[in-house]
């Protein structure tokens, strides 16, 4: 395949050109006026007489041109294209946020139907990203008005023959709050939105505050402890703390009757979850996270989706959830590969 030139190659060749023609017509032109017929160019008699008027006048003029019209030249194709490539490199070190737009002030008149048309399309991804993030928050109020009215109707059951249902329908709120969540994530995936700073030690101490009720009715412990100094991070701090609940709720599941889950933060920008059931490999890690893959030992009254939306968390925010098999631990690392 040929390789296909710049612009400022297809504008050096095309000066190339015009200048190769001048010269011919200025060739002509000189051999023209001193009466001199094009076939003295190769008569040894009348050569001398034609190259020294060639020399003067055709030679001498190009050399004293060529190099400030070969630096002019060049100075005014970078001049040109400085404001594309200064609207490239804004484009590639800005943060990624919603309502992103490429200042067309400096941009040469050429160039501007491309940068408006790249503008547009910015504009769409971003009102595709919000019609998803409405769509999926409607479809969740939707179902959560006849859940909660469900749940009403349960609770004034008398006994337990209600308790079945009622761990069903809390399972059904429990999934469509996942469902939103990583609908919300795969439309800032599309057009993320701006990050906040957050506090990891924070964000997990909350977590356990949440969690610690349910935890300990179901017959668990829970504790939480500090390995080290962690530092601030950017992120989303709902979707952050789902994630951390996430790894809580599967730990508490892994772990017999009467046992312990403990959140270890630090030291750095990680946070372990870990139980005391039989570990994790990372094969069944990899199995488990692949997005609608339900596990052996996925949660009877869920979806098995826990775990492959605490990835696609962790994968927004440039973070891994990885496992250690010997500590029994699942761990949110928010450091780069």
């Amino acid at each position: 395949m040929l390789k296909r030139l710049s612009v400022g190659h297809r504008l050096i060749g095309g000066l190339l050109l015009v200048g190769a023609i001048g010269t011919v017509s200025l060739i002509y032109a000189v051999l023209s006026e001193y009466g001199i017929p094009f076939s003295a160019l190769l008569d040894p008699t009348m050569r001398d007489a034609a190259s020294t008027e060639l020399f003067d006048h055709v030679l001498i003029p190009l050399v004293v041109l060529i190099l400030p019209m070969g630096l002019a030249t060049t100075w005014v194709i970078r001049t040109a294209f400085e404001p594309l490539s200064k609207a490239a490199r804004h484009i590639e070190t800005a943060p990624t946020e919603r309502g992103m737009q490429i200042d067309e002030a400096d941009i040469p008149t050429e160039a501007k139907p491309f940068v408006r048309s790249i503008n547009n399309l910015l504009h769409r991804l971003d009102a595709s990203a919000q019609q998803q993030a409405d769509f999926a928050s409607d479809v969740a109020h939707e179902l959560r008005t006849p859940l909660a009215i469900l749940s009403l109707e349960l609770d004034r059951r008398e006994g337990s023959d209600g308790d079945p249902l009622k761990a069903q329908v809390s399972a059904m709120r429990r999934l469509v709050d996942q469902l939103l969540l990583l609908a919300q994530i795969d439309a800032d995936a599309t057009m993320p939105m701006t990050p906040e700073p957050l506090d990891l030690e924070t964000l997990a101490e909350d977590s356990v505050s949440s969690l610690a009720a349910t935890v300990i009715a179901q017959g668990r412990e829970i504790a939480i402890e500090s390995e080290g100094q962690m530092p601030m991070i950017y992120g989303h701090r709902e979707a952050i703390g789902a994630g951390i609940r996430n790894l809580i709720e599967n730990a508490v599941r892994a772990t017999p009757m009467g046992g312990t889950v403990t959140i270890i933060s630090g030291p750095g920008a990680i946070i372990r979850v870990r139980d005391q059931g039989a570990g994790l490999s990372e094969e069944k890690l990899a199995q488990l996270i692949r997005r609608h893959q339900r596990a052996d030992h996925a949660n009877p009254h869920g979806a098995g989706l826990g775990l492959s939306i605490t990835h696609r968390i962790m994968s927004a925010h440039n973070g891994h959830i990885r496992t250690s098999e010997t500590l029994r631990e699942l761990i949110l690392d928010f450091r780069p590969q």
